[in-house]
């Protein structure tokens, strides 16, 4: 589909359409978790373009693939097959082990922070947290597969891992929380 106009004058009374041309409001949850799946989507450009390491680069290019991919499957009401898989959750896992190999264990909870790269990241991370409450919301009333559920819940973890794994490539070290109750 090639795009010739960018506006339609369709949204000027509050609907959109989805991917099968259903016409919904733009509030309704599916429009909700794909603006949110985008706004996710968006911060990834955001951290890629402030050249974060290779490894990261990669893996976050291919993820932003993956997110496009999520929404145009959650727009569509079913109407295209699965799109997000289990191998794609997998390959989360797999650049979590890779890069928590290089990082110190974590004994105590981290403050979101440290260089402008990772605290991106854990901006990033909130966000896709934001988006899996409002993707578990519409599990409840449009099914979605567990494989959307798994990348998700995956995918906030590899952000979480990515900014600290940014931090220790620049030399930065993490603040720890400090808890009251310890001293």
């Amino acid at each position: 589909m090639r795009l010739t106009k960018i506006y339609t004058r369709t949204g000027d009374k509050g609907k959109t359409r989805l991917a099968d041309g259903t016409e919904v409001s733009k509030d309704s949850d599916i429009i909700h978790v794909s603006g949110e799946i985008d706004e996710l989507n968006s911060m990834i450009g955001v951290v890629l373009a402030q050249k974060p390491s290779e490894i990261v680069a990669d893996a976050l290019l291919a993820i932003q693939h993956h997110l496009f991919d999520l929404g145009g499957q959650i727009s569509s009401a079913g109407t295209i097959p699965e799109m997000i898989t289990r191998a794609m959750v997998k390959d989360l896992e797999q650049q979590m082990d890779r890069m928590n190999a290089e990082l110190s264990p974590l004994e105590e909870f981290i403050l979101p922070g440290g260089t402008l790269i990772a605290a991106n990241l854990h901006l990033a991370r909130t966000i896709c947290r934001r988006a899996e409450r409002s993707i578990i919301s519409l599990n409840r009333t449009h099914t979605l597969s567990a494989e959307i559920l798994g990348y998700m819940n995956r995918l906030s973890d590899c952000l979480f891992v990515m900014a600290r794994f940014e931090n220790h490539v620049e030399g930065n070290h993490e603040v720890y929380w400090k808890n009251p109750r310890s001293k």
